[in-house]
């Protein structure tokens, strides 16, 4: 993909840290390239946060989480949904995404995958889908929700780009207990991912809709 070709994109994070796991390196090359990125997180989890970290720690890391990619801190906009519940609050979710359409006007917006089997995932790219049917839309692949993903979009990045998708998920240090937290993990992902297109490191997307 030409990332050239957008200046104003918009992440949707159903948690902390789902928008770096899915397209972390891809946020850092179009902040690189001088892009303006917005990241929306609806939901800090405060009550899946585990013993010994102060129960909102999650909305502390997601900001030190972006900055490490670049993202100024003007263009974070967290939400605090309760984890799995985002279903039953599919209506109030929409009426935020849309103010967030109004207000930003993105021309590219990076989303969840359509097949993604979490209940908070599947609701955000379902009524992202509806908040920006206008606008190019793509899906971000988290490998252990996907049942099935289709790699029809591949950024390719370089090794600075991991290296801040790195750097950014050390930040949740809450989250280290989980195993797709591993660098060895995020470093041989976008290395496997590359391989498809005789490339050095990638990340892939579903394609939703393409606007140019």
């Amino acid at each position: 993909m030409t990332v050239e070709l957008f200046s104003n994109v918009l992440v949707l994070a159903p948690h902390t840290d789902d928008g770096e796991l899915g397209c972390g390196g891809t946020m850092a090359r179009f902040v690189e390239q001088g892009a303006r990125v917005t990241y929306a997180a609806f939901s800090i989890a405060t009550r899946s946060v585990p013993d010994g970290f102060p129960r909102d720690i999650l909305a502390t890391e997601v900001r030190h989480a972006t900055t490490a990619i670049g993202i100024p801190e003007d263009d974070l906009r967290v939400f605090d949904f309760e984890v799995r519940t985002f279903p039953a609050n599919r209506q109030e979710i929409l009426e935020r995404l849309i103010e967030i359409q109004s207000d930003l006007q993105p021309d590219l917006v990076l989303m969840p995958s359509l097949n993604d089997l979490h209940q908070d995932h599947q609701t955000i790219a379902q009524e992202g889908l509806r908040a920006f049917k206008r606008t190019t839309l793509l899906g971000y692949e988290i490998p252990w929700n996907n049942i099935t993903f289709n790699h029809q979009v591949y950024v390719t990045l370089e090794r600075r780009h991991i290296d801040k998708k790195v750097a950014a998920l050390l930040c949740y240090q809450s989250q280290q207990h989980r195993n797709y937290a591993r660098e060895d993990y995020v470093r041989n992902l976008a290395f496997t991912r590359a391989i498809d297109v005789g490339r050095d490191l990638a990340e892939v997307f579903e394609l939703y809709r393409w606007v140019v």
